[in-house]
């Protein structure tokens, strides 16, 4: 048993063990004076972390590479920015709460940092592999007007060139892990304390990912990685051909995310299963493709083996192993009856019986009559070929996920069906796996590096099969469509829109699918909700403030009249109030409702949790109509005030009206 240890408490490591559960990158071993290893604090990190500029000092291993404190620093710098709605690119706007956002990704992180802290229980995400070819990063780049007419589009708002990370780039490795290193430390503090990450990624960078996600979210925190078999090895392939891709998966907290998820494996191993669904599905059906065989859990799968073999278990054997057949003797030197079990198994369509194999049935009779009336029984064209078994592949599950994952290819086939052109989209049925075994009916999945929005089907067809209620935000950079990709020839000019195109054609699919099936209803069997599939479309953009940078004497009246009002002309009040959304860290897929007080629009957001009014000028009688409502918090325009007084007069009626709401002005 444990002894006490009859000492205070440690306070020193208590301390390092609070700035690990902020920062787990700064954790590291050292030696104690009697050698023992114990935890201590990198302490260059640490200043890195809490600077807003590069800390001098040697980058020395640690697992470094050159623009790592860079890449702290970019983490950490707060930005000039939000998110703007745009209605008319939305579905079902004002009942949905999934939300899809076009913008760079690391500005998005940023900006969901309040409204979604600890919030998001799954990140699926396929992340650019650095092939040489397919990674896009910002780069600084000043240009003149000729250079910017040559590579229009190359560039965002802020002059930072879109540089594409070609193999002949120095930086080529470090570039990577800068990108990923300051979105992985933005992600963990999305994630639930249950929460994990799951990384697709192939061989180029998984062993550097490896390492930024074990000391960003702590080694104690792998959950391990998983080997998708996705394609043949190249035909140009030399030495060692990689015809796998890695599922790294790492949790924000190990301990809650094994105590509160349920996992789910395949109970064989997955590679001999698709070999017999191959077998199947060629050999025996010409309705399905393989990939359906891949999509399809439901669907029957065939033994490699027949049903002979069955001496040992229901015959015996002498010492110079001839047979004694149950059916024709006793076993030697026993008495006991003969049993039969070399019944004959008849062919459904030639009526004939199969022959007998040599070495006897695998089952006794009752088993074998079983598995035929059950239709578990593979016959052959005719007789003279042996029966194997057949068994659902959903049979075959247990209550852990596997190391091993073999699925096939990407899912091309499945976008054509919905007339969607994109080059190796993630695999539907993996990424609905996935979030199966680890999320519940209310959970919030996020993915930004959305792709072809494979991760919102996957949610949708989810919700669909188990009745949830699961919300996915989608994060994509409005990338250009090359011109000579069939996406641009089908009408697409940049990767948004054909997400934004899948995930309507998709749930649209999903929910005439379960119409269909609610009309072939059984007596007694409960008709199938529609799911959520709609989506709000927020796009980044600078602040809704104005830029204010002027010395006083460069003041006028002029210019003073125009500042009166400190918010941008082009911005709407929706502007306005999804800014005061995520500043105020309330989630940004909550109900909300135009309503009007004496001729004024007011802005109601989940039942009086907040009411905005932007108008130019508001009267205290709007101002005690919403007072008298209550809400948590209210928020108006600064420049909707003539004067200080009258923001005082605001003050002074919340007070005696609502004194526990928060108010506040843009």
């Amino acid at each position: 048993m444990d002894k006490m240890k009859q000492e205070t408490a440690d306070l020193t490591q208590e301390n390092i063990a609070r700035i690990g559960e902020l920062f787990p990158n700064v954790i590291t071993e050292m030696k104690d004076e009697n050698g023992k290893l114990k935890k201590g604090i990198n302490f260059d990190l640490l200043k890195q972390e809490l600077s807003g500029d590069v800390v001098d000092g040697e980058e020395s291993y640690d697992f470094t590479w050159v623009g790592k404190k860079a890449s702290i620093v970019e983490a950490n710098t707060p930005i000039r920015k939000t998110l703007r709605p745009c209605i008319e690119e939305s579905k079902n706007w004002e009942t949905t709460e999934n939300l899809y956002i076009e913008g760079e990704n690391l500005d998005v992180l940023k900006l969901l940092q309040e409204s979604y802290l600890n919030s998001v229980k799954m990140i699926y995400i396929d992340p650019p592999y650095n092939t040489g070819k397919d990674f896009i990063y910002r780069d600084k780049f000043m240009m003149d007007k000729e250079e910017y007419e040559e590579q229009l589009g190359m560039y965002d708002e802020e002059e930072n060139r879109l540089f594409k990370n070609t193999d002949t780039n120095g930086r080529f490795h470090s570039d990577w892990c800068s990108m990923m290193y300051s979105r992985l430390k933005l992600a963990r503090t999305l994630l639930s304390e249950d929460g994990l990450i799951f990384i697709n990624i192939d061989e180029n960078e998984v062993i550097n990912l490896f390492k930024l996600c074990s000391e960003i979210f702590g080694d104690h925190n792998n959950l391990g990685i998983m080997i998708w078999d996705k394609r043949n090895p190249k035909g140009d392939a030399r030495g060692i051909s990689s015809q796998h891709e890695y599922f790294v998966v790492f949790s924000k907290n190990k301990n809650e995310c094994l105590v509160r998820n349920s996992f789910k494996r395949l109970k064989k191993n997955a590679r001999t299963i698709l070999d017999k669904a191959t077998y199947f599905y060629s050999k025996v059906s010409n309705s399905y493709s393989l990939e359906n065989a891949n999509l399809d859990f439901a669907r029957w799968i065939a033994s490699e083996k027949d049903f002979s073999g069955g001496e040992r278990a229901y015959n015996r054997i002498d010492e110079d192993g001839n047979v004694y057949r149950a059916v024709s003797m006793a076993w030697p030197n026993k008495q006991q009856a003969p049993r039969e079990y070399f019944i004959p198994l008849i062919h459904p369509k030639t009526k004939k019986p199969c022959p007998v194999p040599a070495r006897g049935w695998r089952n006794p009779p009752e088993t074998m009559n079983l598995l035929v009336e059950s239709n578990r029984v593979l016959f052959g064209p005719d007789e003279s070929t042996q029966p194997t078994r057949k068994y659902l592949l959903c049979d075959n599950m247990l209550e852990k996920i596997p190391s091993v994952v073999y699925f096939g290819g990407s899912d091309t086939e499945l976008l054509k069906t919905l007339d969607i052109p994109f080059d190796t989209p993630k695999v539907l049925k993996i990424v609905s796996e996935h979030i199966s075994c680890f999320t519940k009916e209310n959970d919030i999945i996020l993915d930004f590096f959305s792709g072809s929005a494979t991760t919102a089907h996957a949610v949708m067809q989810l919700n669909a099969e188990d009745g949830g209620n699961r919300k996915f935000i989608m994060v994509q950079l409005p990338e250009p469509c090359d011109e000579k990709s069939e996406a641009f020839k089908a009408g697409f000019k940049n990767i948004c829109e054909i997400g934004k195109e899948r995930i309507r054609r998709a749930g649209d699919q999903i929910n005439e699918e379960i119409e269909e099936g609610n009309r072939q209803l059984k007596l007694g069997e409960e008709p199938k909700k529609p799911v959520d599939i709609g989506f709000r479309v927020l796009k980044t953009d600078t602040t809704n403030m104005k830029d204010i940078y002027y010395a006083a004497s460069e003041y006028t009246q002029n210019l003073l009249t125009d500042q009166i009002s400190n918010i941008k002309e082009d911005r709407t009040d929706l502007d306005l109030l999804y800014g005061v959304l995520l500043e105020w860290g309330l989630p940004l897929s909550l109900k909300h409702e135009i309503e009007e007080i004496d001729g004024v629009k007011i802005h109601v957001v989940d039942n009086d949790s907040l009411i905005a009014c932007f108008a130019e000028s508001v009267s205290e009688t709007v101002v005690r109509e919403i007072a008298k409502r209550q809400p948590l918090r209210a928020v108006f325009r600064d420049s909707s005030f003539a004067s200080s007084s009258d923001k005082i007069n605001v003050e002074e009626i919340f007070k005696l009206l609502a004194p526990n709401t928060s108010v506040k002005v843009i």
